[in-house]
């Protein structure tokens, strides 16, 4: 099958991945899309794979205290290089992210410290909140 520009784009629009990406897809998928989609995933999970044994040691530390000093947040952002680290979006989305935390309240920090009462309590929550989510889609 001829793989067209407009094809390759339309697959780029939905997908967001590379151009050569898109038109290796289509190739290896025939011209069909959904194939190209589930090959552009698969290769993206191979990408991800690759990037994910890269040391991410350079970053950034940023602060955030309330007024009146009641609350406080100091988190350790980091990246592959100190490229990135300097530029002022990186700065930026550190300083925006301590600002998240705080106004989140979060209880614990890491996953280890919730007290086993708390997740059974928040996952007997979910489930039924998925229970009437599911009552409500059936009734509609």
């Amino acid at each position: 099958m001829n793989i067209t520009s407009a094809m390759v784009k339309e697959l780029r629009v939905k997908t967001g991945a590379g151009m050569m990406d898109c038109k290796e897809a289509l190739t290896a998928s025939g011209g069909d899309f959904e194939k190209a989609i589930d090959y552009l995933r698969k290769k993206g999970m191979s990408a991800a794979t690759k990037r994910s044994s890269k040391a991410a040691k350079d970053g950034a530390v940023a602060s955030y205290i309330h007024m009146g000093g009641k609350i406080g947040v100091l988190v350790e952002v980091n990246c592959e290089t100190d490229f990135v680290a300097k530029t002022d979006d990186f700065q930026r989305f550190a300083k925006d992210l301590t600002m998240h935390i705080a106004a989140a309240n979060p209880l614990f920090v890491r996953p280890d410290e919730i007290p086993e009462e708390v997740v059974e309590r928040e996952k007997e929550i979910f489930r039924s909140q998925a229970l009437a989510e599911k009552r409500s889609l059936r009734e509609n």
